[in-house]
Formats: structure tokens, C-alpha cells, sequence
């Protein structure tokens, strides 16, 4: 299961991360609106863990959204706001459960297997196409003019930031934050590593389609006829 976790507290965003890992789960997490909406925005979760309090966007206000957009994912609301009235907001603003801070990690466990027992229609991970190849978020994989090829996890979250933003020059912070999280500590090498990946996956499939580097900013995914 693959579980976005949104909560603005450091610590306990840390510690909820690393419990929610040891226990099997694989963990996206951020801790503003801002954030939030672009991993909510891609749809390739399976449950939502979603603190109330929140900068920038408030937790209310992001499900609200989420829910216009007709997107069924299952979100537990997170929060130190336990009165009933507050209860009866989240949940009226389309919350699958509402669980009160401080709470143990043992109940917290409980309300997600309870919600994963429960019968729904489950939404279709849609592909990404852009120009001559397509991108499927839930077997990770690339087709183009030659075929096809399978990609590691984190090379299809590389690629999907970029298709999610074809054109748009994407600063090496922002690659680093949106594929290996906020707060992960990883070598800036890392990304230089897996951008020489995606790109033989690109020239595998033979495409349209390049990552350009932008000296001293970060990259772009771009066409070829486009390139200056």
C-alpha cells in the first residue's frame, strides 16, 4: 500500500514515516498545501493521511478540493481539533475517519487496515501521454515508437514529475523533494544518477521526447524539434 502522509509537524511527519516503512507500507510525505496538492494531484496513492492545520492550505480546504475533482481515494484525517463539531466538518467534508492527536501508532494501524477492508471502487491510475510515449503509473511502464520497457519505482516518480510538467523548467530542489521527499537526506548526485537513466529509457523506446539540462537551475523535459 502506498500511503501519502501530510502533516506539518517535523517530528512526528518523521517518526510516522519511518513507523508507517517498518510496518511495510511505502510513505510519501510532505508537510505544506502547496506540496500536498501535487502528490494528491497524481492519484497513485492508496490512502491519505491528512493533518487539519496545515500552511499555506489548510486540510479542510485540500479535501474539499480533492473530492470536487471526483477522486476517491481514502483519507484519515489527523488532528488535535477533537470536538464534535470538528468531527462532523471533516467528515462531511469527505473524510473516510477522523483520528484525535496525540494517538497511539497501534490505533492508527487499526483504522487503516479497517479502511483497506472496506469494498470501493478503486480509480484507474490514468497513463501519461506526452507527444510519442506513454507512461503507465501502475506497472512503470514506458512505451514508444520501439516498444516498451520497464522503470524502478523511483525512475517512474522521476518521470512522472516531468510529465506532470512537460516545458517547465524543474530546479534540481524541487526534483529532489517531489521523488525522495521533503525532508529525505540524499546526495545531490542521486539525481544526476537517475536522469542518466531515464534518459536511456527514453532512447530505448525511441521518442520524440528529451530531458534538457538547464546549466545551473536543473532540467526539463522538452521535445526534440524544440530544442534550442
Amino acid at each position: 500500500m502506498r500511503i501519502l502522509l501530510i502533516e506539518d509537524d517535523y517530528n512526528l511527519r518523521m517518526t510516522l514515516t519511518f513507523q508507517l516503512e517498518q510496518e511495510g507500507f511505502t510513505v510519501d510525505a510532505c508537510g505544506n498545501g502547496e506540496d500536498a496538492l501535487y502528490y494528491m494531484g497524481s492519484k497513485t496513492h492508496d490512502l491519505i493521511l491528512l493533518d487539519r492545520m496545515l500552511p499555506k492550505t489548510d486540510g479542510i480546504t485540500l479535501l474539499k478540493k480533492f473530492r470536487d475533482k471526483g477522486c476517491q481515494t481514502p483519507v484519515i484525517i489527523l488532528t488535535a481539533l477533537g470536538e464534535l463539531s470538528d468531527k462532523v466538518t471533516g467528515l462531511d467534508a469527505g473524510a473516510d475517519d477522523y483520528l484525535v492527536k496525540p494517538f497511539e501508532f497501534e490505533e492508527l494501524l487499526a483504522r487503516i487496515r479497517s479502511i483497506s477492508r472496506r469494498p470501493r471502487q478503486w480509480e484507474k491510475e490514468p497513463s501519461l501521454c506526452i507527444r510519442d510515449i506513454t507512461y503507465s503509473p501502475g506497472d512503470n511502464q514506458l512505451s514508444g515508437a520501439l516498444g516498451s520497457c520497464s522503470l524502478s519505482k523511483k525512475e517512474g516518480m522521476l518521470l512522472e514529475v516531468f510529465l506532470l510538467n512537460p516545458e517547465q523548467v524543474l530546479p534540481r530542489d524541487t526534483l529532489l523533494s517531489r521523488v525522495w521527499g521533503v525532508d529525505a537526506e540524499v546526495e545531490d548526485g542521486n539525481l544526476d544518477n537517475y536522469i542518466h537513466f531515464i534518459r536511456r529509457r527514453l532512447k530505448t523506446v525511441s521518442c520524440q521526447v528529451l530531458i534538457q539540462t538547464v546549466r545551473g537551475v536543473g532540467y526539463r523535459l522538452t521535445s526534440k524539434d524544440l530544442r534550442n
